[in-house]
């Protein structure tokens, strides 16, 4: 499967899962190094977007990734608590996520996007035994138009 990263350029090259296990998100606790990604170019920019602060005006890199298909799990929404996508999370997804990540079944997890609800995120569990098969396709800049954070 192919998957999509946007990312501050300045860390864009670090695919350990360092921000998430300092900066915990939705579906990780703190410590636990994953990578938030999008099933499409659009949904990352989306989940970029809402983290950025308005003015902000990042310098953004665009990876592509090739995952492995026969390690996903997936999160459906009748998986989930009827309150899963506001923000902030519900800490019950945070668990959710902890428990496949502790688990180890697979190197990625499928989950609905809270923003784009018809669209979903890859949560690539950096520590799995094969998350060596994550290969990078491409790394390039992003060009960012400023219009989308005003």
């Amino acid at each position: 499967m192919i998957v999509y990263r946007i990312a501050n350029s300045k860390h864009a090259s670090d695919l350990g899962g360092t921000g998430a296990a300092l900066y915990p998100g939705r579906w990780n606790k703190m410590g636990s190094a994953v990578l938030y990604t999008g099933v499409n170019k659009e949904i990352a920019l989306l989940e970029i977007i809402v983290h950025v602060p308005p003015l902000f005006y990042p310098e953004l890199d665009i990876l592509t990734l090739q995952i492995p298909d026969d390690s996903i799990s997936e999160f459906r929404t009748y998986d989930l608590p009827k309150n899963w996508f506001p923000f902030p999370a519900p800490t019950i997804l945070s668990e959710m996520g902890q428990a496949w990540i502790e688990g180890g079944e697979t190197v990625a997890l499928k989950v609905p996007s809270s923003i784009l609800r018809s669209s979903s995120n890859i949560i690539l569990n950096c520590r799995h035994p094969r998350y060596g098969e994550v290969e990078k396709l491409e790394h390039i800049k992003f060009d960012f138009d400023p219009r989308l954070i005003k």
